[in-house]
């Protein structure tokens, strides 16, 4: 979800990727359902293991597995506490969802008000690398869960 949101509302401020500490084998069909309620098609998105990402490339890590992250990882790591709807109803998927575009509209704030917009050429190669990352439950982009 994250990573949807963060492709449609941080265009000019985040790259995104998404990755997982125990990534689901596909992204559930209710997360696509309730994204695609917000007109964010999230089709192509696949989850990814958090192995398979250079996470010395990226600026920040936002972290919402609910596991504290290595601390060997050099990179701003920010924990949000958002909770995993896996296996749960659709309410929840809701609410999680409303919760986690909040959190990236929030952060595509902080980043316009600080000046990181990728849209002015003097900034391109200082595009903002996020990633997200997946725990052991099902939350796609910026790092969740699966």
């Amino acid at each position: 979800m994250a990573e949807g949101f963060a492709r449609v509302y941080g265009v000019n401020e985040i790259e995104p990727a998404s990755a997982g500490l125990a990534p689901a084998a596909i992204v559930q069909p209710l997360t696509k359902h309730v994204m695609q309620a917000k007109n964010i098609n999230i089709e192509n998105q696949r989850p990814k293991d958090l192995s398979s990402i250079d996470a010395l490339s990226f600026d920040l890590i936002i972290n919402m597995s609910g596991t504290k992250l290595p601390p060997r990882i050099p990179v701003d790591v920010r924990d949000w506490p958002v909770e995993d709807p896996m296996g749960r109803s659709e309410d929840v998927y809701i609410a999680v969802r409303d919760q986690i575009e909040l959190l990236i509209m929030s952060l595509v704030l902080e980043f316009r008000r600080e000046g990181r917009s990728a849209a002015s050429p003097e900034t391109e190669p200082h595009k903002r690398k996020t990633r997200s990352r997946t725990g052991s439950g099902s939350k796609t982009a910026l790092n969740s869960r699966r």
